[in-house]
């Protein structure tokens, strides 16, 4: 019996060890930039979770439409509000701040190292600042 209960616990431990949950906080300011996430683009795999921290107010994550990859649903976390998200289809997720998406609020989430959506990122119409950066990350990947 000590056995059966010793597997399980190497079983937890080494799947806790392994896991590549990111946290991306949501802020106001961060150096010289207003309106940001904490980090532009994280890569996780298929699997994670990634968990957005409403360290400020004002803020939430939302899906670009026709920035994801094919199969994923629309997704709204409300505002002011820690939200998570686990990613089970690979590909590259571009998100934003719904109400800062214009301030260039946005940021990217890589899945399993699938890049095979970039050009459909390149054909999304991002709105004020969020087109600039927009450029900027997906040139960077």
């Amino acid at each position: 019996m000590n056995k059966f209960f010793a597997l399980i616990l190497i079983l937890f431990v080494s799947q806790t060890a392994f896991a590549a949950d990111q946290t991306i906080e949501m802020l106001n300011k961060l150096g010289k930039e207003n309106m940001v996430y904490s980090k532009k683009i994280v890569k996780v795999d298929v699997g994670d979770t990634v968990f957005w921290k409403s360290t400020k107010p004002g803020h939430n994550v939302e899906f670009i439409k026709g920035g994801v990859p094919e199969g994923v649903e629309k997704f709204r976390s409300p505002l002011s509000k820690d939200t998570e998200y686990k990613f089970e289809i690979p590909g590259i997720y571009a998100y934003w701040c719904t109400p800062h998406k214009g301030m260039g609020m946005i940021g990217f989430v890589i899945v399993g190292n699938d890049k095979s959506n970039l050009e459909s990122l390149k054909k999304v119409k991002y709105q004020g600042k969020s087109k600039k950066i927009a450029e900027e990350l997906i040139s960077s990947l």
